[in-house]
């Protein structure tokens, strides 16, 4: 069989197209039947997307018959690790070979000793999407109790107070169908350093490494030290609080099968929280928001996946139009059902993907629209909340967190979360259409047991300013995401995880110029380590006005056809290597990435 590199190099490959360094990095497949299935696949006449397949649909489903935890309890720290973490990778205790943890001493001083917890990368033979469908494998992580599970348990973390994760590989080696038994664990957006970041080509099991890991190993110690961007700015032990992050994911980033990865089952949340988004909606500090807080903060994920006519999970990773799933999964579940109390709500949603995007409404089972306040855009809160909205948009892993007030409600109202973004193909939703599909039931059935204390302010987290100076002094650089000769591109170019395209000095700000040229496709852009702000969107050449739900700090730019957008970046802290990419992860697990260095 051939491997990754060798299969993509020949592929419809462009003279200005550049391949990825490394040759021969492993089995591009072991592919089983539920990859192979040629009967699935008819080619589409499509003459913009010849090579783009249609499947068969997933096997029908009666809706409502799973229903969700009524609340989602976090992961426990753990008191040890055996072998205990260490600064310079523990190889000799079978620790993959990564780089030493960046300021490590220098933090752990002033903030404390990290707080420690272990999840296990697992196959699972069991799970049930839904009861139509058989009990199948898949791939999760396991937390304080037995038995991995999709989406990954959540680790609730605090600003200050630094936290070292063991991701343990212990995927089967042998494994059959689609996806690799490698993982490259990304948290998504945190600050740290390189060697913490997940970075594509660090991936690893116990007896391969990817090309940027000095040697192979059965786990990796990641150091989050949960400190605000611009630390080394303002020197007071914890950084600008205007930076502070929420709603965080972890997942995985393996070189060319992150969307396999995923599909299988490899993600999770990670919330911080601070002083200001403290967690605690009975916090008597007069600096704390007091949103809803636990078990009324309330995390959901949604991912498109596609099963086959025996109702067993399909991807197809071969080809570069990959898999639009028909089936929407929230938490694991097919069309679930959310019991909540008659009190605010903070939903937190997610789009982990492949490729779907939504336009969600929340819906009375009559079809009347309910309004919500809208209060965070990729994990970050804007500076006010946006009340009486009635939808929000997410790209691929897009975060949108709102507030809904269930007391408004009678005791057994039911309400809908319904997508109307209608979507024929990976590339992008094509429209907003009533009457969309209902993808998650939501009842209200009991009286809460204790006052709701919680609130929206008026004002939550201001920005980080931005001066006309800094604009003017900072240089641009210009990214178009294009598809050229059949593989999706930046500047023409391929990914290459050894090579940096861009060396930024640490500490300086630019401008990124995004920019999609042409039609037929839309692109989530993923930049990692920093968050950045939209100060400027151009469509077919006119500026026009950034949507009010766009105007926080961001870490997701979805560029629609013929837009450019303009991205005010700083980058700080640390050093080392980080990717960009294209979130459709299609297109990132087809070249559409590039890494990019601060020195």
């Amino acid at each position: 069989m051939k491997n990754a590199d060798s299969k993509r190099q020949k592929k419809h490959l462009p003279p200005t197209a550049k391949p990825d360094a490394e040759d021969g990095r492993r089995d591009f497949l072991k592919l089983g039947a539920a990859a192979l299935l040629s009967p699935l696949l008819l080619r589409s006449s499509r003459s913009s997307a010849a090579n783009a397949p249609v499947f068969p649909p997933s096997p029908p489903t009666t809706p409502w018959l799973s229903t969700l935890p009524n609340q989602i309890t976090p992961l426990q720290a753990v008191a040890t690790l055996t072998p205990s973490p260490t600064v310079v990778a523990n190889t000799a205790g079978g620790e993959a070979g990564r780089a030493p943890h960046q300021r490590y001493a220098e933090l752990a001083g002033v903030l404390g000793a990290p707080l420690l917890y272990e999840l296990k990368a697992k196959e699972r033979p069991d799970w049930v999407f839904h009861p139509a469908y058989p009990p199948q494998r898949i791939w999760g992580y396991e937390g304080n109790t037995p038995g991995a599970v999709t989406p990954g348990p959540v680790i609730y973390a605090r600003y200050g107070k630094p936290v070292i994760v063991r991701f343990r590989n212990q995927l089967p080696q042998n494994h059959v169908g689609f996806g690799t038994p490698e993982i490259s664990t990304h948290l998504h957006n945190a600050h740290t350093g390189s060697e913490s970041d997940g970075f594509p080509g660090d991936y690893y099991s116990a007896n391969k490494a990817g090309p940027t890991l000095a040697s192979p190993g059965a786990f990796k110690d990641h150091f989050y030290p949960n400190i605000y961007a611009g630390y080394d700015q303002l020197q007071n032990h914890i950084g600008d609080s205007r930076e502070g992050l929420g709603t965080l994911f972890y997942h995985d980033h393996t070189l060319d099968f992150t969307a396999p990865n995923l599909v299988r089952g490899l993600f999770g949340f990670y919330l911080l929280f601070d002083d200001v988004d403290s967690g605690n909606e009975r916090d008597p500090s007069p600096s704390a928001l007091r949103l809803p807080s636990f078990p009324y903060d309330y995390q959901l994920d949604f991912s498109d996946r596609r099963f086959d006519a025996n109702g067993i999970l399909f991807y197809d990773q071969v080809n570069p139009e990959g898999v639009l799933g028909d089936k929407v999964v929230v938490n694991g579940l097919i069309e679930p059902v959310l019991k909540v109390a008659a009190r605010k709500y903070r939903l937190r949603f997610l789009n982990t993907g492949p490729s779907r995007f939504y336009a969600i409404y929340l819906m009375t089972a009559g079809g009347v629209m309910q309004r919500f306040t809208f209060i965070a855009n990729d994990g970050n809160l804007l500076p006010a909340p946006l009340l009486n909205q009635t939808s929000f948009q997410m790209g691929v892993a897009e975060r949108m967190d709102i507030v809904v007030d269930f007391s408004k409600y009678p005791i057994g109202t039911v309400f809908y979360l319904v997508n109307k973004m209608r979507q024929e193909d990976t590339r992008e939703g094509k429209d907003i259409k009533d009457p969309g599909t209902r993808v998650l039931k939501i009842i209200v059935d009991r009286v809460p047991p204790e006052q709701d204390l919680s609130q929206v302010p008026a004002v939550l987290r201001p920005l980080p300013p931005i001066t006309a100076a800094e604009i003017a002094a900072a240089p641009v650089r210009r990214w178009v995401f294009a598809r050229n000769s059949g593989i999706w591109t930046i500047n023409g170019q391929i990914v290459n995880v050894r090579a940096p395209r861009a060396l930024i000095p640490q500490g300086r700000a630019e401008i990124w110029e995004l920019v999609n040229p042409e039609d037929g496709w839309t692109h989530p852009i993923h930049i990692h380590f920093e968050e950045g702000q939209i100060i400027g969107k151009i469509v077919n050449g006119v500026s026009v006005p950034v949507p009010a739900q766009q105007r926080g700090r961001k870490d997701v730019y979805v560029i629609e056809e013929f837009t450019t957008l303009r991205v005010f970046l700083r980058f700080r802290d640390f050093k080392g290597k980080y990717v960009m990419h294209c979130h459709n992860l299609i297109h990132e697990d087809h070249a559409m990435m590039l890494r990019w260095d601060i020195v």
